[in-house]
């Protein structure tokens, strides 16, 4: 069974670890094998100073006790830019296709209506993960510009999908 909660401070190190592991399992990340490259006191006060937060969300995935993925919701403070968001998820690869980057979608876009109040929410997506980008479809997302050389992975530059949900 999967479980889908609020991280806490307390789960830093794991989160750490697991980052490293995704990292290193799948070039559709904006990391690699190095992780965030965060220590773990940062990323706890970072999860410790958002973790009642209206405006941010940052979920875990666990199975078994294991991080299995993670579901971030970044929102501008700005007044300029506080009717948007930011999303990112990730799953580790032996759990794709098992509905659990839905799952967290659905809780991300429930935590964005209800209690962030933002009105779009946006992300980038490798041009070419067509299983990303059909789940963001998926939920109404809609793509409204292509960034070619987005990331940089090992010397070539590749292309992403910038894309949008209007709440």
């Amino acid at each position: 069974m999967v479980n889908i909660r609020r991280a806490e401070a307390a789960d830093a190190e794991a989160i750490l670890a697991y980052c490293r592991l995704v990292g290193g399992e799948t070039e559709n990340l904006t990391f690699g094998a190095e992780g965030v490259g965060l220590r773990m006191e940062q990323e706890a006060a970072y999860l410790e100073g958002i973790r009642h937060s209206e405006r941010q969300l940052y979920l875990v995935a666990e199975a078994e006790g294991e991080i299995i993925g993670t579901g971030v919701l970044s929102c501008g403070g700005r007044p300029r830019l506080a009717h948007r968001g930011e999303i990112s998820i990730s799953v580790k690869k032996a759990m794709w296709g098992q509905h659990i980057a839905t799952r967290m979608l659905e809780e991300i876009l429930r935590f964005a209506r209800e209690q962030a109040k933002v009105r779009i929410l946006s992300l980038e997506v490798r041009s070419d993960n067509a299983r990303a980008i059909g789940l963001y479809r998926k939920f109404g997302f809609e793509t409204v510009g292509r960034f070619p050389g987005f990331l940089q992975i090992d010397g070539e530059e590749v292309s992403c999908d910038l894309m949008r949900l209007h709440l």
